[in-house]
């Protein structure tokens, strides 16, 4: 099998094996079929980019069909935000159809069905249809409306059609097999009465079409290849196929529906029932609220297309289903605005620092880099006068040798300014510090362990930061049969703050996302104005939940089976990954460097030296040295000239996957 082929997932072998028994390719053609009844989520852009996807890779149409058969729960609102956030995500669909657009044909083909003698109208309650239908270990038994006439079938069907009779009166089965081994194969019902409003073809019908009837046979219509689905429908394939085998011309393309896993997500619902509990209780502020996995809001809250296509890439298509870590989406997003956010300063919990030696009323404007991950960001300029706010976490009157930020007789660096040289505090009665006097000095050659952001007082510019969280905290919320998913709710999901920020900030526009240097990457909220400033925290710069994790009883057993074993350390299973680091395809490079990530949290800098003398032929392994040691530096290692001398040599490696990785540092 060649490297090509291997990297495929099972669709794309489906496809190819499909092609290569005569298949042309220009008969290719995919669709994405959400229904209209809420806002798409983070779990719908698997299934988007499967689709569009693989329309991307073969240079086939994608449909956009809309399965508007249930207009008690479908408005045009979630038609035109369903559009918005596939547009956003990148893709663009061939056709913009809805399963209305085939209501007369599927209705056509009904009364062909009756008088086939292959559908019947049902008058049973719906209770006793489904005391009748049997269990999956029991088969049902025959209706007594199962051998109606066809003609009265037909007399009934029109007058369902005409709104002459009550919703729930009357149902339109499909005749099969009352003793199918399959439940979905006994006389599955094709048609409901509905007396609702639709919201494109007005009040034209009274009666509407259910899923599976209208599925396949709106595939086949549009010439649908591949109908791509989520597993749950593996067991409607059958029934799939069973319609489709009344209509089909074979001289026409026959569609095929397959399954795929679909995208279960730690700490979050996916179901549009309980997401819209949410909205309706006014848990959150509505669909786009920067904690709702909806794809809206996770706009809102500052992710990228780019970031969410990664992700689902790297998640893959899999045949079984299971639950992806949140970690991941939120690692994939700073993967991208590491990249791309400029960086600024932010104060979000100030203290006032009063640089004493400092001339009163100088004011000198510093130069900034904008992004050191890319070269053409440029630089800005930044105000440093006498007054500054630092973060309040950032000082300790004493502190121990592990404290690398501003204490009483410790040396700091302010980012793109001076050392200072804590001397003293003033305190309110209550013994609360209300300012920092310190010292500073010219001499920006010194070695200081810490760096720390500010803001000049008299320049800074009052915003509003939401600091967003987890909305739930349990990583299954919905999982428990004898619990309310409510009550797993994070009551610290949202924080708002008043902060300040540098003046570069003023004229911020909608929308656009920054790094707060040392805390996180925000982005501008659609609430801001230009009186106000209101700014989304999209996610931190590392991952504050991994030391949170509450164990469940399963894995706290692992655990202790694991510590009676010994263990192999962190430091050895870096080195073996690293080893194969650059044989990987991009996806699991990716997974592969958050693992390294997490393990050189457990790593000592004494471990990872002498890894700086690494062979120049072993790139993965010196990857894996500079990945972990920009976590420990990061973490407020001290940074050497031994560093220097590795990172340096790294950049200039042939090797652009390594020279990438220093160029990170």
């Amino acid at each position: 099998m060649s490297e090509e082929s291997k990297s495929l997932n099972f669709i794309e072998h489906i496809i190819e094996e499909d092609l290569a028994s005569g298949m042309s390719k220009d008969d290719l053609r995919f669709r994405f079929p959400p229904e209209p009844n809420g806002y798409l989520h983070i779990g719908h852009t698997k299934a988007i980019g499967i689709s569009f996807g693989l329309g991307e890779k073969y240079n086939a149409p994608v449909n956009l069909r809309f399965d508007d058969t249930n207009p008690a729960k479908e408005e045009q609102e979630y038609v035109d935000a369903i559009k918005e956030d596939i547009s956003w995500l990148g893709y663009q669909w061939a056709n913009e159809l809805y399963s209305s657009d085939y209501f007369q044909q599927l209705y056509d083909w009904a009364i062909h069905f009756i008088k086939e003698g292959k559908a019947y109208v049902d008058s049973q309650s719906s209770e006793a249809m489904a005391e009748q239908k049997g269990t999956p270990t029991q088969p049902g038994v025959d209706g007594p409306y199962r051998n109606r006439s066809v003609k009265e079938n037909l007399e009934l069907f029109e007058k369902m059609k005409n709104g002459e009779f009550d919703e729930g009166s009357h149902v339109l089965r499909a005749k099969i097999d009352m003793q199918h081994t399959n439940m979905l194969m006994r006389d599955p019902i094709m048609y409901r009465i509905l007396k609702k409003h639709h919201h494109r073809t007005g009040n034209d019908w009274r009666i509407y079409p259910m899923y599976d009837w209208t599925h396949g046979e709106s595939d086949y219509i549009e010439s649908i290849s591949h109908s791509l689905c989520s597993l749950e429908f593996k067991p409607h394939r059958e029934l799939y196929d069973w319609f489709l085998d009344q209509v089909v011309d074979e001289n026409k393309l026959r569609p095929k529906q397959r399954e795929f896993a679909r995208l279960n997500l730690s700490y979050t619902i996916m179901s549009k029932r309980k997401l819209l509990k949410l909205v309706e209780e006014k848990i959150v502020s509505g669909w786009d609220d920067p904690r709702m996995p909806t794809i809206s809001g996770i706009r809102r809250r500052g992710y990228t297309p780019n970031a969410i296509r990664k992700f689902v890439e790297t998640v893959g298509v899999a045949k079984r289903d299971n639950v992806i870590d949140v970690a991941l989406l939120e690692f994939c997003i700073r993967e991208d605005l590491n990249k791309t956010a400029p960086r600024v300063m932010a104060v979000l919990d100030p203290v006032k620092l009063v640089v004493t030696n400092y001339p009163e009323g100088k004011e000198e404007w510093l130069e900034a880099e904008n992004n050191q991950e890319d070269e053409s960001a440029g630089f800005r300029k930044v105000p440093f006068s006498r007054e500054l706010y630092i973060e309040r976490e950032d000082f300790k009157e004493q502190a121990g040798s592990k404290f690398y930020r501003l204490q009483l007789g410790g040396e700091v660096r302010l980012k793109n300014a001076y050392i200072v040289k804590g001397e003293s505090v003033v305190k309110d009665p209550e013994g609360n510090i209300t300012a920092i006097h310190c010292t500073y000095s010219e001499d920006t050659s010194k070695k200081v362990k810490g760096t720390l952001h500010w803001v000049s007082i008299k320049n800074a510019i009052k915003a509003e930061v939401r600091e967003y969280d987890r909305l739930f905290m349990d990583e299954a919320p919905d999982s428990y049969p004898d619990k309310d998913f409510m009550e797993f709710l994070n009551p610290e999901s949202l924080k708002i703050v008043t902060a300040y920020v540098e003046p570069s900030l003023k004229e911020a526009k909608l929308g656009e996302r920054f790094q707060f240097q040392r805390i996180g990457y925000f982005n501008v909220d659609k609430d801001s104005t230009s009186e106000k400033l209101v700014f989304n925290k999209t996610v931190g710069l590392r991952d504050s939940w991994e030391k949170q994790k509450p164990q469940s009883n399963e894995q706290e057993k692992q655990r202790k089976k694991q510590n009676n074993q010994p263990q192999r350390k962190a430091i050895d299973v870096i080195q073996q990954l690293g080893k194969k680091y650059t044989n990987l395809p991009e996806e699991k490079q990716l997974r592969t460097k958050a693992e390294i990530q997490e393990l050189a949290k457990k790593v000592s800098y004494d471990e990872l030296e002498p890894w700086f003398n690494t062979a120049a032929k072993k790139v993965g392994t010196r990857i894996a040295t500079l990945i972990t040691l920009r976590v420990l530096l990061e973490k407020g290692l001290k940074r050497t000239s031994e560093m220097d001398e590795f990172i340096d040599s790294a950049k200039e490696d042939s090797s652009e996957l390594l020279a990438k990785e220093a160029k990170l540092i």
